[in-house]
């Protein structure tokens, strides 16, 4: 009786630089059955999971199959193909078409034998899908900021990146974004000497049976289930292209709209998305202790509704800022950076690096002790150190300019007092504050404050 697996009781299958071999195989005589001639794939999808190193692809393939039983011989030399993870099904006639098990010919390398059993005769369109590794994608941006550097537009895309062995033409890419844990590395699966790790000789064992998927085939597909349930759409548009961003629990999957050859060896930049008018936030940032005597600058925005955005997570990815100057549409080189994952309703701050056009000068102007404690025998056993500092900020931008100046004390015991009422300091924590001033294009302000640490006994309260 022929009987077709569930999807669901299935493992997964591969045919990579799927070669028509007439070799003997043990114990069969190839004269009483057809050797299926496997024809060019018609479509093919691509779901790459970024952080595992590890994509599940989906072929579509119509094969010429007789009454009977049929052969189907494949290889996956050169590729990174999990051969444990092989699955092929038809997409109709399933009650009538029977996968009847997979065999590995003693004496050749990287194939394997599919023996197929069909009632009817004729053209069938099947479906392979199976696990390779050596697909990786990555987010690059772009972001255009407004002349008065208040908004920012956002463009992505996803560079995808071919170095599995085998060519993809006109596939459709879809990409998860999330981590996923695995047992085994597809990459390290492929490498194998022989399917299910059986030893070279000359008594192969008996032919696996697809029923039984090997357990780390089964744990990735598992852990991808979901992700293959999107529904396939019209191909045909006049509009530039999107991506699609569905929800998969703790993962998106982001699928990119049309199709694209991607040859092994190459790498393609793919559109993911634009976003307009993002509200932006520039600071120019210092500290000693963090960043030596250079002023950093920090561009940050938030992923939510408000700022254009929100709708998903943010993929981590690399980013290039320009900024629009003049009617003509010139743009000038700002900087690059790159940030982590940004989920829904989170902050990125990207970090462009240090500036030259705006300058803090802190000085030490005045330093003495005073207020001395001492003991039965006259040693000093407390005391207050005394330092009076000014601080010179300098804006020589177009552009008014927001500073945040973060100072950092040697000890908790300290008193502070500003000596300017417009600049004063907000407490970071028990050794650190902060002073915060906006500087219009071409100005320069100073300020300063008074520092008294406490230290010996005066530190205890003496």
């Amino acid at each position: 009786m022929i009987r077709w697996l569930p999807r669901a009781e299935r493992p997964a299958l591969h045919l990579a630089a799927l070669l028509l071999l007439l070799v003997a195989t043990a114990g069969r005589a190839l004269a009483k059955v057809d050797l299926v001639t496997l024809p060019y794939r018609d479509s093919v999808e691509l779901t790459i999971y970024n952080p595992a190193d590890l994509t599940y692809v989906r072929e579509a393939r119509s094969l010429t199959l007789k009454k009977g039983e049929n052969l189907l011989q494949f290889s996956w030399a050169n590729t990174l193909i999990d051969p444990t993870s092989l699955e092929m099904f038809p997409k109709k006639f399933a009650e009538s078409i029977g996968l009847l098990d997979l065999d590995y010919p003693p004496r050749v390398r990287n194939a394997g034998m599919f023996r197929i059993e069909s009632k009817v005769a004729g053209d069938v369109p099947m479906e392979l899908t199976y696990l390779t590794s050596g697909l990786s994608w990555r987010a690059v941006y772009t972001g255009t900021l407004s002349p008065d550097e208040r908004t920012m537009h956002l463009s992505g895309f996803v560079r995808v990146a071919n170095n599995s062995g085998e060519d993809y033409e006109n596939a459709k890419v879809r990409l998860i974004v999330g981590k996923i844990a695995l047992v085994d590395q597809i990459m390290d699966l492929a490498r194998r000497e022989a399917p299910y790790g059986r030893p070279e000789g000359p008594t192969p064992p008996p032919a696996p049976t697809l029923q039984y998927a090997p357990r780390p085939a089964r744990q990735a597909k598992a852990a991808m289930a979901g992700a293959m349930a999107a529904a396939e759409k019209d191909e045909e548009w006049s509009r530039p292209r999107e991506i699609e961003k569905e929800g998969l629990g703790e993962y998106y999957l982001y699928t990119i709209e049309g199709r694209d050859t991607i040859p092994t060896g190459w790498g393609k930049l793919l559109p993911s998305f634009e976003a307009a008018d993002v509200p932006v936030v520039n600071l120019y940032k210092y500290e000693e202790e963090r960043y030596g005597t250079s002023v950093i600058r920090f561009l940050s925005f938030r992923n939510d509704k408000e700022h254009k955005l929100g709708q998903t997570p943010i993929p981590d990815g690399d980013i290039r800022l320009f900024r629009a100057a003049g009617e003509a549409g010139d743009l000038a080189y700002e900087g690059a950076s790159s940030f982590k994952y940004i989920p829904v309703d989170q902050e990125a701050e990207l970090s462009l690096g240090a500036v030259a056009n705006v300058i803090v000068k802190p000085v030490l102007m005045e330093f003495k002790t005073d207020r001395y404690l001492f003991d039965r025998t006259n040693d000093i056993v407390g005391w207050d150190e005394i330092r009076t500092f000014e601080i010179e900020v300098t804006n020589t931008r177009d552009v008014p300019v927001k500073v945040e100046i973060t100072r950092n004390f040697s000890t908790n015991s300290w008193d502070l007092k500003d000596t300017d009422p417009e600049v004063t300091h907000k407490k970071v924590d028990k050794d650190t504050v902060k002073y915060v001033l906006t500087l219009a294009p071409g100005k320069s302000r100073k300020f300063g404050y008074v520092l008294t640490t406490h230290h010996g006994r005066r530190a205890q309260g003496g």
